[in-house]
């Protein structure tokens, strides 16, 4: 027997094959689509064994839905997938400061202190009187389809034009503000919502909607709960609970990571 060649290259394989399959993990991990995947191996592992044993039959109605299984993939994962894609393009070198500049993709273009601190303002005004808000801040992924599912608005961000938009009896109050470049693209917005299982029960709409933006898109979502003045930061798929002390500094260092 040969001695056993281990390189740098093995390695390295090792390496990447681990981070894809932790990030797969990440991805699926509390998800109905856990349990999808599972099922999918699973019938990959019949089809192995129906081979094994040459039943014709079952290895024909097997193989046939093997053969679709790529496509059956992309349908069934169409949302891990482009989350997927998007945690790979933010390690990649698109998130070094030179490179964004070059290709003109600077995520903080537009977005500076005053924005911050009207978003901040208002959210510590809403916790104040516990107010329900729910406000996403567009970073490189653009939002413009989730923006036309409510009223456009293209107005200067401001607190004042922000507490009117969530005045309680306010048309707009239910619906996601979407912010893009220190303005206000649209409020009333309808977003996705998410469906993971690690999110706590006491999560009403409103979070899970903010969640559900956060783990379809690189946006930052800033949820306010009207039950107990909560403030809440959600981001790639994860949230934080957040003082209104901490606020600032915290969506300062996500805006412009």
């Amino acid at each position: 027997m040969g001695a056993l060649n281990f390189g740098i290259l093995d390695a390295l394989d090792i390496l990447i094959a681990a981070f894809l399959l932790y990030q797969i993990y990440r991805l699926l991990r509390g998800t109905s689509a856990i349990r999808i995947l599972l099922g999918m191996v699973a019938i990959y592992l019949l089809y192995s064994l129906v081979q094994l044993l040459e039943m014709r039959l079952l290895s024909e109605i097997l193989g046939s839905f093997m053969g679709a299984g790529l496509i059956i993939l992309i349908i069934v994962f169409q949302q891990e997938i482009r989350k997927f894609l998007l945690v790979i393009g933010s390690a990649t070198f698109s998130r070094r400061k030179g490179i964004r500049n070059m290709l003109n993709m600077s995520t903080t273009e537009g977005t500076d202190k005053r924005t911050i601190d009207a978003i901040v303002g208002a959210a510590a005004a809403f916790a104040e009187d516990k107010v329900g808000a729910l406000i996403v801040i567009e970073r490189r992924d653009p939002l413009g389809s989730f923006a036309g599912t409510g009223h456009h608005i293209d107005g200067a961000l401001s607190r004042i034009l922000l507490e009117s938009i969530f005045f309680k009896n306010a048309p707009l109050h239910d619906g996601a503000t979407i912010v893009s470049k220190n303005k206000i693209i649209a409020s009333g917005a309808v977003l996705p919502l998410s469906e993971s299982s690690d999110l706590p029960s006491k999560f009403g709409l409103r979070h899970r909607a903010a969640a559900g933006i956060s783990e379809r898109t690189d946006a930052l979502a800033l949820a306010v709960s009207e039950e107990n003045g909560k403030i809440h930061i959600f981001y790639e798929g994860e949230f934080e609970l957040v003082s209104q002390e901490e606020l600032s500094a915290k969506m300062a260092k996500l805006i412009q990571g």
